[in-house]
């Protein structure tokens, strides 16, 4: 049993039984560059800010998440990898504990070859859902950081989760990859998953300066129905600082408008989990 697990049973023994199960939620988005990872990372330290035990899952095999969060992919022994593909290891034993309250499992390289190993496994879109039921009774919120594709493991993140929100960077063409990922959501619903919910939209990287931004922010709820969360997550230059030293923008940069923007999308996200 690793130190974070016997960390973890202690502060089960002291809280009591759980009276809940936590919420496991997927960020995803098949297109790249929505920030899926800044939203997971910052989304993870502000519920952790609000008393939340958290936990964040980094399903994508450019390991972003791991890196942003301080853990050196190439150091890892552990990983979402090793726990997919049945090597004889659980979810808590790749678990690492990281700043910012929150708990990690990584990813490395070699998860690019997980779908081929998954493939011929039956109920492979379950497999996720099986690793993460158990840490429910641990985590208020179990945040899933997916990679930019729709394939094997973001249909088991989907699968997985009782929620998911779908950052979107305000410009025209993010359109077409949310209308992508709401069919494959409609399809998880009917066949996999009937209780996932669409938490909502996240608008990203939004620059209120801009006439088109802002006419898209306008549009995309009542284009799809959904929720849109509010408030938008405004682009600024901290959120490309904050990895470097491993951390989230809600510490690097406490004060600014993006930190408070991630700060109010929690608060408003707390019903839901």
């Amino acid at each position: 049993m690793t130190q974070v697990t016997q960390d973890r049973e202690k502060s089960r023994e002291q809280d009591g039984p759980a009276t809940r199960l936590g919420t496991i939620v997927a960020v995803a988005n098949q297109k790249g560059g929505v920030a899926k990872t800044t939203s997971v990372a910052s989304l993870g330290a502000a519920f952790a800010e609000l008393g939340k035990r958290v936990l964040l899952v980094d399903l994508d095999a450019q390991a972003c998440l791991t890196f942003s969060l301080g853990v050196d992919p190439d150091a890892v022994e552990v990983s979402i990898n090793e726990v997919l593909v049945g090597r004889g290891v659980s979810a808590r034993d790749a678990i690492v504990q990281c700043a910012d309250g929150v708990d990690l499992i990584p990813s490395v390289i070699e998860l690019a070859g997980a779908e081929a190993q998954l493939l011929p496994r039956p109920g492979r879109e379950y497999v996720l859902r099986s690793i993460l039921e158990p840490l429910r009774h641990d985590y208020d919120v179990i945040l899933v950081d997916c990679s930019p594709s729709l394939g094997v493991l973001t249909l088991n993140a989907l699968t997985a989760s009782q929620g998911v929100i779908i950052p979107m960077v305000c410009e025209m063409l993010s359109h077409r990859g949310v209308g992508q990922l709401l069919d494959t959501v409609t399809d998880v619903k009917t066949i996999l998953n009937p209780g996932l919910e669409v938490f909502g939209i996240l608008p990203t990287l939004y620059d209120g300066r801009s006439k088109h931004a802002r006419a898209v922010l306008a549009d995309v709820g009542q284009r799809y129905g959904l929720p849109v969360l509010s408030p938008p997550i405004p682009k600024t230059v901290r959120f490309a600082e904050a990895p470097a030293l491993g951390r989230s923008i809600l510490t690097t940069s406490r004060s600014s408008k993006g930190a408070v923007a991630y700060r109010d999308v929690a608060v408003s996200l707390l019903p839901r989990i």
